[in-house]
C-alpha cells in the first residue's frame, strides 16, 4: 500500500512540473531539489519538503517558474527544458538556493547537462557543471524563435578535454562538440533563430570547445563549402548575442565561435590556453584548423576588450579571424600575446567586405606567418593603429578599397614584410604611414617609418612598454582615420594621431634613435639572419 501512494506521489509531481504553471509576473511556481535533505517522497514545493533528485528528464515551465537547486549539493542531471516561455517581466529561472559551495550538476553519460530546446527568457545562473563524458548546455529553437535566453555565473568545466584528430562535430548538441554550451548547431536543426542570448559572468575551462553560436541557413541551396555566395544561401541570422565577463581557459579547441550572428558582442573576457591541441599528426601534417574566437559568416558583430593568449594550433591559432563571408565586423582594443599567429582572415567564394581591426596589441604572436587576407581577399578593409611586436613574416594582398595605415609592425630576427607588388592587389587602398622595424624589406624600399619605435620601455610583459616616448618619430606622424573612436588601446582619451596604439602625446621616457651607421649595420643583419631562415625553410 505504501509502495502505491508512493507511485501515485511521484506521477502526481511529474504532471505538476511537466504542465506550464499559472501566474504572471508576480511569478509562478518554485520547485525545490535538494541533494543532501531532500526526500523522494516530498512535493518539491518548499525548501523542507524538496526532492532529493531531479525528479523528470523532460519538462515545461512558465512564467515566472523556478527550479531551485541546494547550494552544496551534487545532483545527477540531465534535463530537457522544452517548450517553456518566460516574460521579460517574468522570466523562468534555474538557479541555487542556500548558502555554500554552488550546487554542482553532473552527469556521466554522453549527453548534455541541461538542454533548453524552444526556451524564451529563462535564465540559468549560479550552477556548477561538470560532464566528463558528455556536453554542458544545448540551447536551440526547434518550431519557434528563442528570445532572451541568458547564463550567468556559471562554471562549466571536466567536459571531455582530451586529444583529437580531427575538428569537432558541431552538428549534434554539446555533447557531441565536447563543449561547455552549444546555441543550434551547423549545419542547423531549424530556421528559427536564438535571438538575444547572453553568457556573462561565466568560466568556462577544463573542456574540449568553450561556447560555439550558430544560426542557420538554407541547406537545400548547397553550403559554404560548394562555392556557394553565402548571401545566396539566405542565412538565418541569431541577432544580439552577448558574451560579457567570461573567462576561458585550458580547452583543447576552441573557446568561441559566432556563426551566422548579426549584431554580436564579445566584450571583456579572457581566452587563456585554447587551442592546445596542436592538430598535426606525427608526420608534422597538419589535421585540422582552430582558433580562440572568431567569425563566421556573421555580420555587424565585434570581439573588444579581450585577452587571447597561449593558443598552440599549428595550422590557424590566430587572435584575428574573420571567416566565411564574415562583414563590417570588428576586432578592437585586443591584448594579443604568446600565440601561433595574430591574424590570417578566410574569405571563401568573394572578398569579405567592411571588416576592421584597431587598436589592438600582438606581443610574440609569432609561430608562424600573419596573413591579412587569404583566398579572394578583403574590401573596405580597415587595419589600422595595431601594434605588433616579434611578428615572424608578415603578408599583404588581396586588398581592395582598404586601409592598412598606423602599424607598428616590428619582426623577429630573419623575417619581413612581404607584399605582393602587384598594383592589383591593392586596387584602391591606402597602405601608409606604418612602421617596420626590423626587417630587411622596409629598408629597401625607403620607407619613411622604418625606424626605431621609441617605446616607453622594454619589459614585453608590461602592455604599458608600448606607450611611446614623446620624443618618438610615430608621435603625431599617423594617417588621419574619421572613425569616432575616443580611446587608445590602454584606455586613454586620444590625442595625437599616432602610429601604433597610442594616441596620448608621449611619455616622458628618453627617445634612443638610431645612426645611419646603426641603420646599415642593422640591414645586414636583417639580411643574414634571413637568408639564414630561408635556407632552414622558415620564411
Amino acid at each position: 500500500m505504501k509502495k502505491t501512494v508512493g507511485v501515485l506521489l511521484c506521477l502526481a509531481l511529474l504532471l505538476c512540473v511537466c504542465l506550464p504553471a499559472a501566474g504572471g509576473t508576480s511569478g509562478g511556481t518554485s520547485y525545490y531539489i535538494d541533494s543532501v535533505d531532500g526526500s523522494e517522497s516530498g512535493d518539491g514545493l518548499t525548501p523542507e519538503t524538496a526532492w532529493k533528485t531531479v525528479p523528470v528528464t523532460e519538462c515545461t515551465l512558465g512564467p515566472g517558474d523556478s527550479v531551485l537547486f541546494r547550494r552544496g549539493g551534487v545532483y545527477d542531471c540531465t534535463l530537457t527544458v522544452t517548450n517553456s516561455r518566460g516574460t521579460k517581466n517574468a522570466p523562468i529561472t534555474i538557479t541555487a538556493y542556500g548558502e555554500g559551495a554552488a550546487p554542482v550538476l553532473t552527469t556521466e553519460k554522453r549527453a548534455e547537462v541541461l538542454r533548453l530546446f524552444d526556451c524564451s527568457y529563462i535564465t540559468v545562473s549560479d550552477l556548477e557543471i561538470t560532464a566528463p563524458n558528455g556536453g554542458g548546455i544545448w540551447v536551440d529553437a526547434l518550431t519557434a524563435p528563442s528570445e532572451g535566453v541568458t547564463l550567468e555565473r556559471l562554471k562549466i568545466h571536466n567536459i571531455q578535454n582530451y586529444k583529437v584528430t580531427s575538428r569537432d562535430n558541431a552538428s549534434a548538441g554539446a555533447a557531441e562538440n565536447r563543449g561547455c554550451v552549444m546555441v543550434k548547431g551547423l549545419p542547423a536543426r531549424s530556421l528559427f533563430p536564438v535571438n538575444g542570448f547572453t553568457l556573462k559572468d561565466c568560466e568556462l575551462f577544463d573542456c574540449g570547445n568553450g561556447i560555439n553560436i550558430w544560426g542557420a541557413y538554407d541547406g537545400s541551396k548547397g553550403s559554404p563549402w560548394d562555392d556557394v555566395e553565402f548571401s545566396d544561401l539566405d542565412p538565418v541570422y541569431n541577432t544580439g548575442a552577448l558574451i560579457e565577463n567570461t573567462y576561458f581557459h585550458d580547452m583543447d579547441g576552441e573557446a568561441v565561435i559566432l556563426g551566422i550572428c548579426d549584431g554580436a558582442l564579445m566584450t571583456h573576457c579572457r581566452v587563456i590556453d585554447c587551442c592546445q591541441g596542436e592538430g598535426v599528426d606525427e608526420n608534422g601534417e597538419i589535421l585540422y584548423f582552430t582558433a580562440a574566437a572568431w567569425f563566421w559568416g556573421s555580420e555587424n558583430s565585434t570581439i573588444e576588450y579581450c585577452e587571447i593568449a597561449g593558443q598552440k594550433n599549428v595550422g590557424d591559432g590566430m587572435t584575428v579571424d574573420f571567416d566565411s563571408q564574415s562583414n563590417h565586423c570588428t576586432y578592437q582594443y585586443i591584448y594579443s600575446h604568446d600565440n601561433v599567429r595574430f591574424v590570417v582572415n578566410n574569405a571563401k567564394t568573394s572578398p569579405q567586405v567592411g571588416n576592421t581591426v584597431r587598436y589592438c596589441l600582438s606581443v610574440n604572436d609569432n609561430g608562424g606567418r600573419n596573413t591579412l587576407t587569404q583566398g579572394p581577399g578583403e574590401k573596405n578593409f580597415r587595419f589600422y593603429n595595431n601594434t605588433i611586436i616579434n611578428s615572424q613574416r608578415f603578408d599583404m594582398d588581396e586588398l581592395f578599397d582598404s586601409y592598412v595605415v598606423n602599424n607598428i609592425i616590428v619582426f623577429e630576427d630573419g623575417y619581413r614584410l612581404n607584399p605582393n607588388l602587384d598594383p592589383s592587389s591593392y586596387k584602391g587602398s591606402v597602405i601608409a604611414n606604418n612602421c617596420y622595424y626590423n626587417c630587411i624589406s622596409g629598408l629597401i624600399t625607403g620607407t619613411k617609418f622604418n625606424t626605431v619605435p621609441g617605446f616607453s620601455g622594454d619589459d614585453y610583459s608590461d602592455i604599458n612598454s608600448f606607450t611611446l616616448s614623446k620624443n618618438s618619430p610615430l608621435i603625431g606622424s599617423g594617417y588621419k582615420m574619421d572613425d569616432g573612436c575616443e580611446t587608445d588601446f590602454f584606455g586613454n582619451k586620444t590625442e595625437s594621431c599616432n602610429i601604433g596604439c597610442y594616441a596620448g602625446r608621449g611619455t616622458d621616457t628618453p627617445y634612443r634613435g638610431e645612426s645611419v651607421f646603426a641603420k646599415i649595420i642593422r640591414f645586414f643583419k636583417c639580411l643574414a639572419d634571413m637568408i639564414k631562415n630561408s635556407i632552414a625553410g622558415k620564411n
